[in-house]
């Protein structure tokens, strides 16, 4: 092998290989790039949503009771049957109630024969009155025109069949008037009697379903008149096309209820996501559970939610809309104010202080300190200084965010636990 010698550092051998030794070697050691993550100020927004464990129950639940007692002649339902508001649930045997129906009819067909006949009794009188009248006021005048041609006596007669004429027409209106009253007295009795005939059927008094059932054929139902008589009903009735979500809401969260408020429903068992509007709730604390009844009303035209159920329900609590987010991670602190390493249009980093508002998941609401489209250092801060040039890595972060706080939910069997 030969090899030949240049002046200077380079050495050229045959082979072909080069050799560099100590040509570099006054040169400055730079400090390689620094790469940094950041994010984009946007507009978005910020909800916190509690979630919240709620059972569905009946809008209504009532015990239909016979208005009369009586034997069950006939039951037209059973346990899960859906009735309609007037329909005939079951029919009562009552022999003695027909009886009393026929009575007062007869005694309203009587009534009404003692009015023919006083009506009858008044016409006659008025009749025979109008006459006696007019042959009194007849000679009365002749008298007046003609003194002494109408004896004295005569024209006395003549005065007291008039007035004795009208003392019976008196009395015939007066029993007409008695009559009157007593058909009166007969029809309401009449009245009364048939609507006790006519609780021998017994009647839905709103649309549900059947979801009990006390009383078979022939059982003697008592009359249920009050509440404090304890009588045996003929079915349990719930009204569930309407269905009443109650909601235990926590006592931090009560402040947050609204009438009208929406509520997003999750309901495990059906797989099935709906809304519904707070519509009641009781404002008052169960001192046991610190907690205040809070209710949604759920339409369930095909039944197919059934009460006793469990749903999730999430209550939104806060919500802002159209604010400045960046990561949390980005903020150095927990407070209402916060620091964070911003880049300037060249890329160098500088230390900003920001005003912080509504916290999510991970994002939080900048109220002052930044404006829309500024960039933010996302992690360890400690590895930056002030005036630092990085080169900036765009991280693509969400511009809005959901918090949801566990209040207590149910797993996906349905049972019902607290939150954390």
């Amino acid at each position: 092998m030969r090899t030949w010698r240049i002046p200077g550092c380079l050495t050229v051998m045959y082979v072909g290989a080069l050799s560099l030794s100590g040509c570099r070697g006054g040169e400055s050691n730079q400090p390689p790039p620094t790469y940094a993550a950041v994010a984009i100020v946007q507009r978005g927004n910020i909800s916190h949503l509690l979630s919240l464990a709620g059972q569905f129950q009946a809008y209504q639940v009532v015990d239909v009771h016979a208005k009369v007692s009586g034997y069950v002649r006939s039951i037209n339902v059973d346990i899960g049957d859906r009735v309609h508001t007037g329909e005939v649930l079951a029919t009562l045997e009552v022999p003695e109630l027909s009886a009393q129906y026929r009575s007062t009819q007869s005694e309203a067909l009587r009534s009404q024969t003692a009015i023919n006949a006083a009506e009858h009794e008044v016409s006659r009188a008025r009749s025979l009155h109008v006459a006696v009248q007019a042959n009194y006021d007849r000679l009365a005048k002749a008298a007046e025109q003609r003194p002494g041609l109408i004896a004295e006596q005569e024209l006395d007669n003549a005065r007291s069949q008039a007035e004795a004429s009208q003392e019976q027409l008196d009395a015939a209106l007066a029993n007409l008037s008695g009559a009157k009253q007593g058909a009166n007295a007969a029809a309401a009795d009449q009245e009364r009697v048939g609507a006790l005939k006519a609780y021998t059927n017994v009647i839905a008094p709103l649309d549900g379903i059947v979801a009990w059932r006390y009383a078979d054929t022939g059982v003697l139902l008592q009359q249920g008149t009050n509440s404090e008589t304890q009588t045996m009903p003929l079915i349990k009735l719930a009204q569930s096309g309407l269905l009443r979500l109650r909601v235990p809401v926590p006592e931090d969260a009560v402040r947050y209820v609204h009438i009208g408020d929406i509520v997003q429903i999750r309901i495990d068992a059906l797989d099935q996501n709906l809304d519904g509007k707070i519509v009641r709730f009781t404002r008052n604390l169960d001192l046991s559970t610190r907690t205040m009844q809070t209710e949604v009303d759920v339409p369930n035209p095909t039944l197919a939610i059934t009460p006793g159920m469990y749903a999730n329900t999430y209550l939104q609590l806060e919500h802002r809309e159209n604010i400045l987010t960046i990561p949390v991670v980005a903020v150095q602190g927990a407070g209402a104010t916060g620091v964070v390493w911003a880049l300037t249009p060249n890329n160098q980093v500088e230390q900003r202080t920001v005003k912080l508002g509504l916290r999510g998941s991970t994002l939080v609401e900048v109220i002052s300190g930044l404006q829309a489209g500024d960039r933010v250092l996302l992690g360890d801060a400690a590895r930056f200084h002030e005036k630092e040039q990085v080169i900036p890595r765009i991280q693509e972060e969400p511009a809005s965010d959901m918090m949801r706080e566990e209040g207590g939910v149910t797993d996906t069997q349905g049972n019902a636990r607290g939150g954390q």
